[in-house]
């Protein structure tokens, strides 16, 4: 089968159109600066075969949910989803063959990459027996496969470069036809851009932008010219979908608009004078005062980990680490006092209990290693004539889990619930556990990060993370979250509060 869209017409006036079958085939790029008319473009391919062909469009902006209203695309906001709900959502397009427009616009940049290439990875990793042909629109595809290295980390470089690269280079087998729109050229990887045969580029200003669509489009230097000189939603067409030959074209009109503002002037307001002014001030104090909107905060650069381990390895371990933990010992803020507080002798009816107690709430306890802890109790009970022998550094470091996480403040009853649903908990990671099943036993909110960072001993957010990871591998609890941010913690099989 085969299906000829109009895209716009060609300097006399002649239809210019797509070979939608060659298109699935061949691939195509979309280059243009900001304001030549580039979404316009893709929007007017993608409302031409509409109901011809499945579409998937990577949508960082939320420019195409319009899409929606007119064909029936389904929008897909990111933020909602946890990262391996995108997964399986991404397997069901593909079952299913349903039009999705990804909405990543509420996203923090980083959050928005990762998640596209987590989505783009599943389309790409679809059974045989649901490889049917779909348009794939990517665009600023500049943020997803970029050129040079940046400011995002690492691991999610590869991941996003691997996904388009599987896209652009492998995706045809599997039925997926890449189309790829970028701002710049050179902002763009190569191996990306090198896959698609087909290309539309618009106007541009940059000598290396200009020289690297020319040599694409076939045209020499004097040649290159032509695309500065291009107008708003005109672009020079080449290859097996479009033309043999470059070829001019405007693009043709839309039915739907993205959610932008507008192009055009609009007349300002007409007012009195004095009465702007007015209107700006009025109950400002008041509007000020009240509820602040809620900004998400972008997510801290991940800390490279070898540098990581080197700031935060401890100076003397309490024990030998065994290889198989897949947790770090927890790391102090800063160094311990030099010598512990002495308890007064004359404390009648004191227990190792509530030398552990004390020690629990001095402030900065839980950054200290677990040996400088134990010699403290030990001396405690020596000052205060308690016998402590009968306590090992093992038992020590439970009863301080149990004490700092409030678990000996509950009523006995709750405390042998929460106490077995703990046991096998390793040491190290018990006091923050605890703290989350004292929450869920008495259903209140979970503890924040920075509250389990304090119970855990460290002040890095990824070592918490990682501690949560290490739970949830063991079956202790059950994290979902989601790309925008929030997370919710649920213990499995705990008993209920009466």
């Amino acid at each position: 089968m085969t299906a000829h869209i109009d895209i716009g017409r060609g300097p006399a006036g002649e239809a210019i159109g797509i070979d939608l079958a060659e298109l699935l085939a061949t691939r195509l790029l979309v280059q243009g600066n900001s304001g030549s008319g580039k979404s316009h473009l893709l929007r007017r391919l993608l409302e031409e075969c509409a109901g011809q062909v499945q579409q998937i469009v990577i949508d960082p902006e939320g420019d195409f949910v319009t899409l929606a209203d007119a064909f029936g695309h389904v929008v897909i906001d990111a933020g909602a989803y946890s990262p391996r709900e995108i997964e399986e959502l991404a397997a069901r397009v593909r079952q299913h063959r349903a039009s999705v427009v990804l909405a990543l616009d509420e996203l923090e940049v980083e959050a928005q990459i990762r998640c596209a290439a987590l989505f783009l990875t599943a389309l790409f990793d679809a059974p045989r027996e649901h490889w049917y042909p779909a348009l794939v629109v990517v665009d600023e595809a500049q943020m997803f496969a970029p050129a040079a290295a940046g400011e995002m980390n690492d691991e999610t470089r590869r991941l996003t470069l691997a996904a388009m690269t599987n896209l652009m280079c492998r995706g045809r087998k599997r039925g997926l036809a890449g189309i790829v729109a970028t701002q710049r050229l050179a902002k763009l990887a190569k191996n990306v851009a090198a896959q698609a045969s087909n290309f539309l580029m618009g106007r541009t200003f940059l000598d290396i932008d200009m020289q690297r669509a020319a040599d694409l489009l076939g045209m020499d230097r004097r040649q290159a010219e032509r695309i500065r000189d291009l107008q708003r939603g005109q672009f020079l067409g080449l290859g097996p979908a479009i033309s043999r030959r470059p070829v001019a074209v405007q693009v043709g009109a839309v039915r739907t608009a993205g959610r932008g503002g507008g192009q055009g002037l609009i007349p300002l307001p007409q007012a009195a004078e004095g009465a702007m002014e007015a209107l700006l001030t009025d109950r400002l104090a008041e509007a000020a005062a009240g509820p602040q909107p809620v900004r998400r905060a972008p997510p801290p650069p991940p800390p490279r980990a070898d540098l990581e381990e080197a700031l935060t390895r401890p100076r003397d371990l309490p024990e030998v680490v065994r290889a198989a933990d897949p947790l770090p010992a927890p790391t102090p803020p800063e160094p311990p006092a030099k010598r512990p507080a002495p308890v007064p002798a004359t404390a009648d009816g004191a227990t190792p209990e509530d030398v552990i107690r004390d020690i629990a709430f001095a402030e900065g306890a839980t950054y200290r290693p677990a040996a400088s802890l134990f010699r403290d109790f030990a001396i405690r009970c020596r000052q205060a004539g308690i016998a402590s022998a009968h306590i090992d550094i093992a038992r020590f470091r439970r009863m301080f889990a149990h004490a700092v996480s409030g678990l000996d403040r509950l009523e006995s009853e709750a405390q042998a619930a929460i106490a077995q649903a703990a046991d096998g908990v390793d040491d190290d990671c018990l006091a923050p556990y605890l703290a989350i099943l004292i929450s869920a036993h008495g259903g209140h909110a979970m503890p924040d990060e920075d509250e389990l960072g304090r119970l855990y001993g460290s002040a890095s957010p990824s070592r918490v993370r990682r501690l949560l990871d290490h739970l949830e591998r063991q079956g202790r609890i059950v994290v979902r979250e989601d790309f925008g941010g929030e997370r919710s913690i649920t213990v499995p099989m705990l008993p209920a509060a009466a």
